[in-house]
């Protein structure tokens, strides 16, 4: 399969040197970092908080987590095109379980025991996945990611399933 895009992710850690209510800090989280010698599950959606992502997509992910593991898949990603304070907050709205302490994924401590989180804010994973969509005139959103899923192998594709609409919305 084709060779997915190795872009940055500007994610967010927990870091426990940093004082107060927010110990955070950035860190910049490659695909290779998250895809490379690993076999994983990535699911794209157009926005956070929206209604059938929320109700459905992220949990119905959720609840079949270790199913989809014991597929020998060694993780699986929720990716949208929005920052990663929205993706947390989104995260922890839908009651996902923090990981707090093990950095075995190069995006914790700090994101989700199970799905992570993975925020595309700047839209260049999608862009180079060649499913940006554009939903200026119907919703207003502006750029975002249409809905899939991806099987990643090594960084390449094994399985790609995109969601089919008889809505017209115009591909970037």
């Amino acid at each position: 399969g084709d060779t997915v895009p190795d872009v940055v992710f500007k994610c967010r850690v927990r870091d426990e040197s940093v004082p107060g209510p927010n110990p955070f800090s950035w860190k910049d989280v490659k695909s290779s970092d998250l895809f490379k010698g690993k076999r994983a599950v990535v699911f794209a959606l157009p926005g956070a908080f929206t209604p059938t992502c929320s109700s459905t997509h992220l949990p119905g992910y959720e609840k079949a987590y270790e199913e989809i593991k014991s597929l020998d898949i060694d993780d699986v990603y929720c990716l949208s095109v929005n920052d990663a304070f929205v993706m947390r907050q989104w995260g922890l709205h839908l009651g996902l379980a923090e990981e707090k302490s093990s950095s075995a994924s190069p995006l914790n401590p700090g994101n989700f025991q199970q799905v992570k989180v993975l925020p595309d804010g700047a839209c260049l994973f999608t862009r180079g996945m060649g499913m940006s969509c554009t939903w200026d005139s119907e919703r207003g959103f502006g750029e975002r990611s249409w809905r899939y899923s991806v099987v990643i192998n090594d960084m390449k594709i094994e399985k790609l399933f995109v969601e089919v609409s008889r809505r017209s919305l115009s591909r970037a």
